[in-house]
């Protein structure tokens, strides 16, 4: 039986009165966007039309899901709000912290030993708490939310950017942070302002070497990392409807790149076949029965340029194949073009490795097409040049693909199967390489590239492609060779060319697998037992922030100046920092340690002026919160791109930073600040960045008066005696400015549910 069939039932049956009760305030056609949106009003925000891009909203979202590296900190936040269960279906998977290094068996076991107290924890406070709990090697969040939780019409939030990958099913899926979570899992409303809406038509359909990664890499290409900031992408038209349900989970999954609160499609037959080949045929049967509310109106989707605030329409019968990348996944470039970029550019032109898999293109599908390229290898007496990696999205992935032989295809050529897990795509890997630091080009099916992301070399040129893509490089070990047109010379010293790819969108003997590794909790959990030790490296008991005051936010000195792209990964890196995501002060050691100083150009050294000396970053945040001295932070424009970590909230908050200037910030990372009790402000004049100076005292005015709309003054007092006065904006409602005055919005739940 489907989880939470009562849930689901009673979403379907009261569904079409929900919607209706919308198209009847806002008096014109829905969206599929706006139906989920306005059928998941809390009672905070009553049935009326709202402004796109202005009105902040209360909803009330179905479910949470929480992958095992934030999980920590969410979970630690919410044992301290007093509830006995969470107020609606949550789930932990731990995907994170298990480390690529030999193959499956031998990393899942390592990483089962080295983190049993991380998922001793996690599993106690899930047993407690009446949440869902999926084992290491269970799967990658995404995929296992996609196979047992996602359904059309829902509206859910995950402790992942990539939670949008459950649009694949129709859903609204959203990344958050923690404290986003805790609001849900605690009864409360949880606000986000109404988002803009993108509306991308796809005409035609996907044939040859070209997948649905290639269209989600040419939306990057068209929006860049921040062109879908503060807005919901709807994919629609006939081109939409001939993709998979994996497919369609793969263009929302690498959404988060585009900086878009989440991706979706209206339901179709995909999603329905998929349904029922996951066992879930209650829940096919069910959207069956209100499928015309499970989608957009004929009429928005017949003239999308009234119902859409942007438009983009591809046509995928003439859609490239797209290999993006490096250093950032919105530089797009089409497989005809890929080769001389290759050599204008100086990247370098052998291939050393070559990844598949992870939550973005780990699919059934997904694999049986790249195994297709195997296959021809082996038959045309070719091997992987590359090294080649393979990594499943869940269990039952897994198990399936090893029953139906494309594993072993892989192995053939020189394929490695690694975990169920996150792995490389987040720098849970540990490479094989002579030389951790020379300049190399890797190529992966995973969603982000950011330097240093997947091994923690600056000079690793990280690609990103479609898995049948990636495969066909691999073999080729050379990135200038292009699939469509090019041969490879063989064993004999034969040229041969590989053939288009060929797959099957679900397995013909169903899905299978022997233990999927759901432990559901407790019934009575009234005897589970939590425990951290004090002195524990991993896990620390949060103490709540305390309120700025007026006095803290005069005479600032400057933390960090960041230039350039400053993503969470250089606020607070991943890879080996991970083991410390439930550790508060352990994590701030990593603090802004990847961040470019403006001043020097250099990472982690700034001048500290308590010292007067350069200082790593967190050292100079401790010398300088130690002697009672607020800092700032300053940085450019999509300041926090890239996952939805609160730790790069929390971590400058614990070293005494008191506000985050910048030119524009990423939504998640601005919403986590404000989570936080920091100040987010941004220039009224980007220009004004020029401005700073690394050793001006600066002061902010009007915070005690600070309110909704009205822009505050930053003084900068230079060195040499000048004075320079600086415009900032902010986009804090009341509620937001109410938990930056309780010190953070734990402390605001906390005060309400008489805890504090």
């Amino acid at each position: 039986m489907p989880f939470d069939i009562d849930m689901l039932k009673a979403h379907y049956e009261s569904l079409p009165a929900r919607v209706n009760a919308a198209k009847q305030a806002l008096g014109r056609p829905l969206t599929l966007t706006e139906k989920i949106l306005y059928a998941h009003l809390h009672a905070d925000s009553p049935m009326q039309s709202y402004a796109r891009g202005k009105d902040y909203v209360f909803f009330a979202p179905d479910r949470v899901a929480m992958q095992d590296a934030t999980a920590q900190m969410a979970l630690l936040q919410f044992m301290m709000c007093g509830r006995d269960k969470t107020a609606v279906p949550s789930t932990v998977h731990c995907d994170h912290l298990i480390l690529a290094k030999e193959g499956a068996n031998t990393d899942l076991k390592t990483a089962v030993d080295v983190n049993s107290e991380v998922y001793d924890f996690l599993s106690s406070v899930s047993n407690k708490y009446g949440i869902g709990f999926w084992k290491p090697g269970a799967g990658i969040i995404h995929q296992t939310v996609l196979e047992n939780y996602a359904f059309p019409g829902g509206m859910m939030i995950g402790t992942d950017s990539h939670t949008p990958n459950a649009g694949g099913l129709g859903m609204l899926a959203i990344g958050v942070g923690g404290a986003d979570a805790v609001d849900v899992m605690v009864g409360m409303a949880w606000e986000l302002k109404m988002p803009k809406l993108i509306g991308v038509k796809l005409t035609g359909k996907l044939s040859g070497w070209t997948s649905p990664k290639d269209v989600i890499l040419k939306v990057a290409g068209i929006l860049t990392v921040k062109g879908g900031t503060g807005a919901i992408v709807e994919y629609f038209g006939d081109g939409a409807q001939s993709m998979s349900c994996t497919g369609k989970g793969t263009i929302c999954n690498m959404g988060a790149e585009i900086g878009a609160t989440t991706s979706t499609f209206g339901y179709d037959e995909s999603m329905s076949r998929y349904f029922r080949a996951t066992e879930r045929h209650d829940v096919a049967d069910l959207c069956d029965s209100v499928k015309e509310y499970l989608t957009g109106d004929d009429e928005c989707y017949a003239n999308p340029e009234k119902y859409f605030d942007q438009v983009i329409e591809i046509d995928l019968n003439t859609l490239e194949p797209h290999v993006n990348g490096p250093y950032t996944p919105d530089l797009a470039w089409p497989i005809s073009e890929f080769a001389k970029a290759v050599r204008e550019n100086g990247y370098p032109q052998k291939l050393e490795v070559g990844l598949i898999g992870s939550c973005t293109n780990s699919s059934y599908e997904d694999l049986d097409r790249a195994a297709s390229i195997a296959r021809q290898a082996k038959s045309k007496k070719l091997v992987a040049k590359a090294e080649f990696t393979i990594t499943p999205g869940s269990e039952q992935i897994r198990y399936t693909v090893n029953r139906d032989g494309q594993l072993a295809t892989f192995e053939e050529i020189g394929g490695v199967v690694m975990a169920n897990a996150c792995g490389p795509c987040i720098g849970q890997w540990s490479r094989h390489t002579d030389d951790p630091t020379r300049a190399n080009s890797i190529i992966t099916s995973f969603n982000r590239n950011f330097s240093k992301r997947n091994d923690g070399n600056p000079q690793t040129r990280s690609f990103v492609a479609s898995p049948e893509i990636v495969t066909a490089f691999a073999i080729a070990g050379d990135l200038t060779f292009n699939p469509l047109t090019d041969t490879l010379i063989n064993e004999d010293g034969q040229a041969v060319m590989l053939d288009p790819p060929s797959g099957v969108e679900l397995p013909a003997k169903g899905f299978a697998v022997e233990d999927a590794g759901y432990l559901a909790p407790a019934a009575d959990s009234s005897k589970v037992v939590i425990s951290v030790s004090p002195s524990s490296n991993r896990l620390q008991l949060l103490t709540p922030f305390t309120p700025i005051t007026n006095d803290q936010v005069q005479g600032m000195r400057i933390l960090i100046k960041a230039k350039g792209k400053c993503t969470t990964d250089h606020i607070s890196m991943a890879g080996p920092w991970l083991e410390f995501r439930g550790h508060l002060q352990n994590i701030s050691k990593n603090t802004f340690i990847s961040a470019v100083n403006y001043f020097n150009g250099e990472v982690n050294q700034v001048l500290n002026l308590v010292t007067n000396t350069y200082m790593a970053v967190p050292d100079s945040g401790l010398a300088y919160r130690d002697a009672s001295i607020s800092t700032v932070v300053f940085g450019e424009e999509n300041y926090g791109e890239g996952s939805s970590r609160e730790h790069a909230a929390m971590q400058p908050r614990f070293l005494g930073v008191k506000a985050v200037v910048v030119k524009s910030f990423a939504r998640i990372h601005e919403t986590n600040l404000k989570k936080q009790g920091a100040l987010a402000l941004t220039f009224a004049n980007p220009e004004d960045y020029e401005k700073i100076r690394q050793d001006d005292s600066i002061d902010i005015q009007g915070f005690d008066s600070m309110a909704p709309g009205k822009s505050i003054t930053m003084v900068l007092n230079h060195s040499d005696g000048t004075a320079e006065s600086i415009e900032l904006l902010h986009t804090y409602n009341e509620q937001q400015i109410e938990w930056l005055r309780a010190g953070s919005a734990l402390n605001k739940i906390r005060q309400e549910m008489g805890v504090a």
